[in-house]
Parts: structure tokens; sequence; C-alpha cells
């Protein structure tokens, strides 16, 4: 298979690309790896420069790179504008922090000098999802790039222009040829590259399924991987939560991206005491979702990425009204063409329900009753995946504690939506993955943290 782009508001295919062949891999493959020779050995500094110029190029272009973004995946024209300007917020901070991240760190010891320094691995595939197409992929290459490996990147098969369009970019912004390359290249083939001794290691962001077939193939080779896989976040809301701001936060967060964000609100647990005054609050905020054109600015809910993705998810909405769920909001499939879904409530929901048990990637939440704190921290616990996780109190105490000691996640926001920063390690636990992007912990992923001893 190749690559395919279908404008999802319309359902107009936009353009398609095959997959390149083997001697065209091969010759890819060879020039990160003989790029990567001569890129280890440029300093931080020039590194640093290069990537600071991707983020002015992300800045000066946003527009057309968020037209990309739209018409491709669907996402609302102002949060693809705010996707690019966090891209080129990225390139700004490891453009100022990488060196320092990377710098040697003096360790004491008994006699003679000891330090850990941070050498790059080598070639690193990108295994990347269309959800956000520029900053998933730039939130691996730029730390990866400033730690001196080079990139290969494998981009879902719905987005070739956005896969296209960042290499450009890279290579604007004056990086050399084989630094950071886009491979149109399948399953098949992105597992077979894992198994060549020029290829170090590998990132994912994606589903269970294909993580796990990445895994299997590096951990055969004995290569680094980092994944970031799929979540059913919880959002836990006590019985002194301020409950406009956790309808309004949940709400927001659900519909983020059309709802097609692993770390959105998906399964909120809300306190009994506060069940039916929370549930109100949210149904209204829901309600006010815009279902327009998404090159249009009063868009705040554009159509799912693909027509199969609508279909999977309700199905998982129907499946759990079956075993008992009750439909508050949406749930239907709206006439016409591209690949529109509404936003859905479902209350009633319980463990053994899809949308308990399994993510919601569309603009779809479960309203989970519990009794008491105690109930709703067993709930939020009683998954399979471990990505993000907030919680709602006005005890900042009694939150902080939920939030560090537990909830089972590789995140946990107080009074706020999960969102990624720069600043901040960002990654999962249990089927949501293992590893960290971002911050000091993310540039370093991808390096051999090596012991130097002299006497």
């Amino acid at each position: 298979m190749g690559y395919k782009a279908v404008n999802p508001a319309t359902g107009e295919e936009l353009q398609s690309v095959a997959c390149i062949g083997s001697r065209e891999l091969e010759s890819a493959l060879e020039e990160s790896f003989q790029a990567y020779l001569q890129w280890r050995e440029t300093g931080y500094e020039y590194r640093a420069g290069l990537v600071g110029a991707v983020g002015e190029i992300l800045r000066q272009n946003s527009k057309k790179y968020a037209d990309i973004i739209t018409r491709e995946m669907g996402k609302p024209i102002a949060a693809a504008r705010g996707e690019i300007d966090k891209c080129a917020r990225l390139c700004d901070f490891y453009a100022e922090h990488g060196a320092g991240y990377l710098s040697d760190e003096e360790i004491k010891v008994d006699s003679g000098r000891s330090f850990v320094t941070y050498n790059p691995l080598g070639p690193v595939l990108a295994v990347m999802p269309w959800n956000f197409p520029f900053w998933q992929v730039l939130r691996f290459a730029v730390p990866a790039l400033m730690a001196g490996n080079t990139c290969l990147l494998k981009h879902a098969a719905n987005v070739p222009g956005c896969a296209a369009e960042v290499e450009k970019v890279l290579l604007q912004a004056g990086l050399p040829r084989g630094v950071f390359s886009n491979l149109f290249i399948n399953k098949e083939q992105a597992l077979e590259i894992l198994g060549d001794g020029r290829v170090r290691g590998a990132t994912l962001t994606g589903s269970v399924s294909a993580g796990r077939a990445i895994a299997e193939r590096a951990g055969s080779m004995l290569k680094k991987t980092v994944l970031e896989l799929g979540g059913s976040d919880p959002y836990l809301v006590l019985e002194d939560a301020d409950l406009e701001l956790a309808a309004r936060t949940c709400a927001a967060s659900r519909l983020m991206n059309n709802g097609q964000t692993c770390i959105a609100a998906k399964r909120i647990i809300v306190v009994q005491k506060v069940y039916d005054d929370f549930m109100d609050l949210f149904l209204q905020e829901m309600a006010r979702a815009n279902m327009a054109d998404p090159m249009h600015d009063d868009c705040t809910l554009g159509p799912m990425a693909r027509e199969d993705l609508r279909r999977e998810l309700h199905g998982q909405v129907e499946r759990s009204m079956g075993q008992g769920a009750r439909l508050e909001l949406g749930g239907y499939i709206p006439e016409g063409p591209g690949f529109w879904y509404p936003g859905t409530v479902l209350s009633g929901v319980k463990p053994g329900m899809p949308a308990f048990e399994e993510e919601l990637f569309g603009p779809a939440a479960a309203v989970i009753s519990a009794n008491d704190e105690k109930e709703a921290i067993e709930l939020a616990n009683r998954t399979r995946f471990g990505l993000g996780s907030a919680v709602f109190t006005r005890d900042i105490e009694r939150g902080t504690r939920i939030a560090s000691s537990e909830i089972e996640a590789g995140s946990c926001f107080v009074n706020s939506m999960v969102q990624s920063d720069p600043r901040l390690p960002f990654g999962g636990i249990k089927d949501s993955g293992y590893g960290r992007e971002l911050s000091v912990q993310g540039i370093r992923e991808f390096t051999n943290i090596k012991t130097v001893f002299v006497r």
C-alpha cells in the first residue's frame, strides 16, 4: 500500500504517493548513516543554530503548513496554526537548552576524575501518527538531532503532504542531506529496516499493536525504543471540585483535535455527590461544539481523520449502549460527505464496557460514577493504559497527593487538562508505552550515557 491523502471534511482525494522500492530505501539508509558520521562531529552551537532556523521557517510559513494539516487530517484551522506555533517554540527551547542538557557531568570519586558524557547513537527510525502531523515528528526529531543522531521518518499513510513538508522545512533550514529523511515506506519496510545494522533505534507514537510490533522487532536486535501508545485517560472530579472549571476543562480536553488525542479526557470519573450537577454542566459544554468547515476559524469540532476511524468509534459507542450505557448526547453518523461525528456523551459507563476498557479515539466521552475518592482512584487505575490523568479538587494538597502517588500514569494534572510541554517529560506506562520525550529526559533517550574514568 502507498500513501493517500483524503480531505476528511469532504471525502475528496487530495493526492497519492507510491512507496519507494528496495533500491531507493537502501540508498536512503546509507545516506543517513554517512550523514551521521559527519553530523555527530558538529558542535552543539552549530546544531542549535539550525534548529533555531527551523523554528523561524515554521513561524514565517505558519498559514501554509496549517492549511496542509487541516486539509489532510481535518484539524480546525486555528488549532493547526497552534500546532505550528508549538513546534516553533519547541525549536526555540532545544536551541537554548539542548547543549546544557547534553553537557558532561562530573562525578566525584575516591581517586582520579570521572564524568558522564552523552554520545549520539546513530540513525533512528521514527514511526509517527497523523493526529499531530508536524508536532509529533518534530517532538522526536529536534532533540534527537541536537544530540547528534540522524532521523528516518515513516509517517502515517494519510498525511503524505505533511511528511514531505517537514523534510522540506529541515532542508531549507540548512540541515545537510541525509540528516533528516522522509521515507514513503509501508509497515513491512519499516520492520525490515529496523533489522539493518546502520539503524540504531526506533521511536513510535501510535497504537498498542503497532508499538508491540516495533518493540518485538527492535528487541530481537537489542535496539533502543521509545513508545508513546494509546491512552484512556481518567479525569477525576471530586466532591469539592470547582464544577464549572471541571466541566469546561473536561469538554475542551475531550474535543481537542476533534477528539483524536492520546491525552484527552476519555473516562471522566465523578464522585456521586456532585455527579448530577457536573453532568448538567458537562453536557452544556459538549453541546457548544461547532461542527463547521475546519478551514474556518469558527470551527471547534472538525471531522474525524478517516472513515474507518469514525466507524470504529461509532461501533464502540453502540456496543457500550448495548451493555447498558446511556446516550446523553450525539452518538450518530451525520448524513452527507466527509467523516463527521458529533460531540458524544455516554453515562452509566462501567468496567467491561468498550467505553471503559478501550480507547475512544474521537469526540466521545464516558462519564463514570464513583462513591468516593477511594473508588474514583480505583476506577482510574483499572485500565491497561497509563498515559495522562487529571484530578479536580479545591484542596490543592489533596490533589497533589493523588496526582503524585495514587494515579498510575505518566503524568497527572491538578485542576487542568493534560498537555505536553517541551519543559516537561512526556510518556506513559503499562500499555501506553515506555520511555520519555521532551525536557532533559527526552533528549537523552537516544544517547549513549557513557561513563569516563581518568586516573
